[in-house]
């Protein structure tokens, strides 16, 4: 079986095909491996926030359209960037074992948040980021920071910002683990849904692909996975919402912890459930039913409205 994997040009993208090619290349039964590499509009649009031009799913949608095309067999994405609904006729075939689901600080010198001058300024479009580093130091200012994480070091290297935010798996799958002065604790910046996570999508109708792909599914981390995706989809959460979300497991027990939060960090709702590891999916959407039920559906679209 012939396997062709579309994925966008950014250097981590391509890290995460050729991860997952090299896994797929040990399969019984997989004979060659192919990368379709493949510009999208979320990579070509750099000057206007993500929730402005129609959020992450712009990465996503012109490698589903390749697939429904015959291009490509597979798509490998960054869980943390794939919606929480599925559109009609893909499916998520395989999740990888989780890597570092942290937040990470970038700043010169090896700084700690702590260390930053008071009014620091910080590189961030995340607005989960922005509400939690508010909510943490409330002097911060934040600007948006777009790009590649090469293209974001870059700009923290010029001079543009007093320090950077980035997913601490990201900067470790590149090399880049040196740059990274503070990892931030659940306690401190709760994570994005799957955060970490590589997974694999393809059409639903492709059995036999399904089948091989399953293969590579890490259990543990397909459990988590669910538990964090059914918070942002109970809640309605794009993935530029600012709902956080980590399940850790403790042998066949989960606890789940949530967060919605406004920009601003000045109001928020922070929750957690604990429960049977394999109820994962259920314990997610338990806790996202307590989050409405404390006001954050009203948080959500505040959000929404200040940002149109």
């Amino acid at each position: 079986m012939k396997i062709r994997i579309a994925t966008r040009k950014s250097a981590l993208a391509l890290w995460q095909a050729k991860h997952v090619a090299a896994r797929l290349a040990d399969l019984p039964g997989v004979g060659a491996v192919e990368l379709v590499p493949m510009s999208t509009r979320g990579d070509e649009i750099l000057d206007r926030s993500l929730q402005k031009i129609g959020g992450k799913g712009l990465f996503i949608k012109e490698l589903e359209l390749a697939m429904q095309r015959g291009e490509a067999d597979i798509a490998v994405h960054s869980m943390k960037d794939v919606p929480a609904e599925m559109p009609d006729g893909f499916c998520l075939a395989a999740m990888l074992e989780r890597a570092n689901h942290a937040d990470a600080l970038v700043a010169p010198g090896g700084k700690q948040l702590s260390d930053l001058p008071d009014g620091a300024l910080i590189g961030s479009s995340s607005l989960r980021r922005q509400a939690q580093l508010r909510m943490l130091r409330p002097d911060l200012r934040i600007e948006p920071l777009r790009g590649n994480v090469n293209t974001r070091l870059a700009k923290l290297d010029a001079g543009d910002y007093d320090a950077i935010i980035l997913a601490a798996a990201g900067l470790e799958r590149l090399g880049f683990e040196d740059r990274i002065s503070q990892q931030f604790t659940p306690d401190e910046m709760l994570p994005a849904a799957a955060q970490g996570v590589v997974g694999i999508e393809c059409l639903d109708t492709a059995a036999e692909l399904r089948e091989v792909l399953a293969l590579l599914d890490h259990p543990a981390s397909v459990q988590t996975t669910l538990a964090e995706r059914a918070i942002a989809r109970v809640l309605e959460a794009s993935c530029q919402s600012p709902v956080a979300t980590y399940a850790r497991l403790d042998g066949d027990a989960m606890t789940v912890r949530a967060l919605v939060a406004m920009p601003d960090g000045s109001e928020y709702i922070r929750d957690s459930v604990s429960g049977a590891a394999q109820d994962a999916e259920a314990l997610g959407e338990r806790l996202a039913a307590r989050l409405l039920e404390q006001g954050a559906a009203a948080l959500l679209a505040a959000t929404e409205a200040n940002n149109d």
